[in-house]
């Protein structure tokens, strides 16, 4: 039995807190070692097999063109705002430097020579030029080969240039391009550290002990460097997206601390009830510890499943994250009760500080958070569950129209990827972004390439320049380029508008529909639709349409699962109906926020910009995960009070009550964890952070202590209905809580220690 394995992991921990504590020790100085030694550097790698721009570059690739490899674009204008142009003087000799020096360049490939198209009399009218019509903002556009071949020191050397050349030539040099987009290092760090405090405030007040909040928040920090480390190592043998390791360390320590806060909370308990320090963390593994493997099991599970995307980046990305809450969850069952056992007796007293703090006529949040450290229900809290118990149909109705009301946004939702124009000003892609924009047109910011192979008809390209020319969608043309060697020409070409911009994707779609369809017509010849910003149009269509398939394989997942915990066909079916609302209502949520811009100032949202493709589906898998963690810990208490009285109202108010102060404190942390991302400069991280934030609170506020309480005071005794020939199917006692794994005091059984 699951109780009884944790027991004895728990107690064995807790009696050798050096043995285990040394252990983890040196796994975490190898682990580290091993990044340092074979680790590598993050990098996006927007591609999936099968997609039309995918097809692109492997007719680019087969050409030799060096289009298919990585792009960058270093930006200059003069430094006297405008008085200086580029065809003459010393603006113009430091432009022929620069271009000379960013050429030379480890891996680049070749550059644009911007001087050059001066003297030749050109550059100086079309989008797609070289240097703007009034002579004022020049482009040195940098190739470099294929992302295999490439690393973040390529974008260093590059960023190292020009600072240097910033102090020594007469111009202001800001740079951009995909090279930025692929290495460029997520940002996390600082908001990493705001979570941290505000967890630790939470804890302090939670306990009223610095002993008892610096657990969790050491368990956490030592499992995430492990879970990163192991990332990086990760990193060095496949490409692992740039916000992996931010992501994970945003999933890593909300999981970490409220996984350790559910044992931490349930051992104070134990001490209380006067067990020595060994057996009560022994006991809080064995009872608090089923819930977190549960919980942490299935986010790690619903998190693999986002390969049903059958988009690589976005299956490695999962795969890295999980690792981190695999960490966590086997951290919190090892070296918790290791640290329980070595803090011994002192968890259990409050601190110099929490005694003032409750001694001075505490406020009504202090008094209650100081009831989470295992005390009698707070009355508070019961109370308010038999005020919704008594009134169930009016709260049922008005929490369920709030969470319907918050989703409808969703109906508007639109998938894209930010591009540089969304980023703060501080940051020099930025910055290239707009006097690109400024200088030759939004579209030239995100160009596409035309790949097409004639398979011998002359006429085709000719017909392809012409219907791609007329399409209203498309602003200019570069010459073509034609490999003679396998005939296959590529084509760049500009829109009117900039890359994340809906117009971009519909003249996307219109070129592969109808434009080049025409052209082609029904010979031999084709021709597909790449570069960066079709690419990342096309992985976005591609999670779009995928995101069904995971939800229902979670879905059923979950739903299955819950029915062997709780022995039930309604509880499950309800759990799984609440948790799409609370989902679809962050959803929406970020809908408002980040495509209409309601509020986001407040979380520095300098533009409005499309939800990133591959966010709804991660979001989804680790928001279900993390929901069925304060799912089983309510259920199970709620369960265990049904048992125990037979009474489905009484075991309603008894459980949801014994169980919303730790939910509460538990949310709170991941609460504040995730909005300290929210406020990074990175938009995507700041979708991270809000998506899961606003979903965690709404699920332990207007789910758990609302619509819980209502929607099983509705459905009486329905709640533990079971066929019963599907109660002879069922396995008992390994999945979770059962009939016979329930004491009469509502605690899972507690198995007698041996070798005292």
């Amino acid at each position: 039995m699951l109780s009884k394995a944790l027991l004895r992991l728990g107690v064995n921990a807790a009696r050798h807190p050096w043995r285990v504590i040394s252990a983890w020790l040196i796994a975490g100085t190898l682990a580290v070692l091993a990044a340092i030694a074979f680790g590598g550097r993050t990098a996006d790698s927007m591609t999936a097999p099968g997609l039309d721009s995918q097809r692109a570059a492997e007719l680019i690739e087969r050409a030799g063109t060096g289009q298919e490899g990585m792009t960058a674009q270093v930006v200059v204008t003069p430094l006297d705002g405008g008085a200086t142009f580029f065809d003459r003087g010393s603006a113009r000799t430091a432009l022929t430097r620069l271009q000379a020096e960013v050429k030379r360049l480890p891996h680049v490939l070749g550059t644009s020579d911007p001087a050059g198209a001066l003297d030749a009399g050109g550059g100086t009218a079309v989008h797609g030029s070289l240097v703007s019509a009034d002579g004022r903002i020049a482009v040195v556009r940098v190739q470099y080969p294929d992302q295999s071949r490439l690393s973040g020191k390529d974008l260093d050397a590059l960023v190292d240039l020009g600072d240097r050349l910033r102090a020594e030539l007469p111009l202001r040099i800001e740079m951009g391009g995909n090279l930025f987009f692929a290495f460029s290092e997520a940002d996390g760090g600082a908001s990493e550290l705001i979570g941290i405090l505000a967890a630790a405030a939470i804890l302090f007040l939670a306990f009223g002990s610095l002993v008892a909040a610096a657990l969790p928040i050491g368990m956490a920090v030592f499992g995430l460097t492990i879970g990163v480390a192991a990332m990086t190592v990760l990193a060095g043998v496949m490409d692992v997206p740039t916000f992996a390791p931010v992501l994970g360390s945003m999933v890593g320590l909300g999981v970490g601390i409220d996984y350790a806060l559910f044992v931490l909370a349930r051992h104070r308990e134990y001490l209380a009830r006067g067990l020595d320090p060994h057996e009560a963390a022994g006991q809080a593994v064995a009872t608090a510890g089923r819930p977190v493997v549960f919980a942490g099991g299935v986010v790690v599970v619903s998190i693999l499943g986002l390969a049903v995307a059958n988009v690589p980046f976005m299956a490695v990305g999962g795969l890295a994250v999980s690792i981190v809450v695999l960490t966590m969850v086997v951290a919190s069952v090892t070296l918790l009760p290791a640290l329980l056992g070595a803090a011994g007796p002192r968890l259990g007293r409050t601190g110099r500080i929490g005694r003032a703090l409750r001694t001075r006529k505490p406020g009504r949040l202090v008094r209650r958070w100081d009831t989470a450290a295992g005390a009698a229900p707070a009355a508070g809290w019961r109370r308010w569950i038999g005020h919704v118990s008594r009134h169930p149909v009016l709260y049922a109705i008005g929490a369920a129209g709030l969470l319907v009301t918050a989703t409808l946004p969703v109906l508007d939702l639109r998938v894209g990827l930010p591009d540089d124009g969304s980023m703060p000003q501080s940051r020099t892609e930025r910055r290239a972004y707009d006097l690109v924009a400024e200088g030759f047109g939004p579209g030239t910011n995100g160009p596409l390439v035309i790949a097409a192979d004639p398979a011998g008809d002359p006429g085709v390209l000719d017909r392809l320049v012409a219907t791609v020319a007329a399409d209203p969608g498309i602003a200019s043309l570069a010459p073509t380029h034609i490999d003679r060697a396998s005939g296959i020409a590529t084509l760049v070409v500009f829109p009117t508008t900039s890359p994340q911009d809906k117009a971009t994707a519909d003249t996307i779609a219109r070129l592969r529909t109808d434009v080049l369809p025409t052209a082609i017509g029904d010979g031999p010849a084709r021709a597909h639709v790449g570069g960066a910003t079709a690419s990342l149009s096309d992985v976005g269509q591609r999670t779009s349409q995928r995101l069904p398939v995971l939800v229902a394989a979670v879905l059923a997942m979950s739903f299955l699962l819950l029915v062997l915990v709780f022995r039930s066909i309604l509880v499950p079916l309800k759990a799984v109906l609440l948790n799409l609302l609370s989902i679809g209502a962050a959803y929406g949520i970020l809908v408002a926020v980040f495509q209409w811009g309601w509020g986001g100032a407040l979380i520095g949202l300098e533009s409005t910009v499309p939800i990133v493709s591959f966010i709804p589906m991660f979001l989804f898998a680790i928001l279900f995960g993390l929901s069925m963690d304060y799912e089983v810990f309510l259920l199970s208490r709620v369960r265990e009070e049904y048992l125990r009285t037979g009474d489905n109202g009484t075991a309603i108010v008894e459980g949801v009550s014994s169980t919303a102060r730790i939910i509460t404190s538990a949310a709170l942390i991941m609460v504040a964890v995730f909005l300290s991302f929210a406020v990074a400069e990175d938009p995507s991280t700041k979708m991270f952070g809000l998506g899961l934030a606003t979903a965690i609170f709404i699920d332990a506020t207007v789910v758990r202590m609302v619509l819980v309480p209502a929607t099983m005071t509705l459905l009486g005794r329905a709640n533990w209905w079971l066929p019963k020939w599907l109660d002879r199917m069922l396995p008992r006692g390994p999945v979770g809580t059962d009939d016979t794994d329930v004491e009469s005091n509502g605690e899972a059984p507690r198995p007698r220690l041996v070798d005292r």
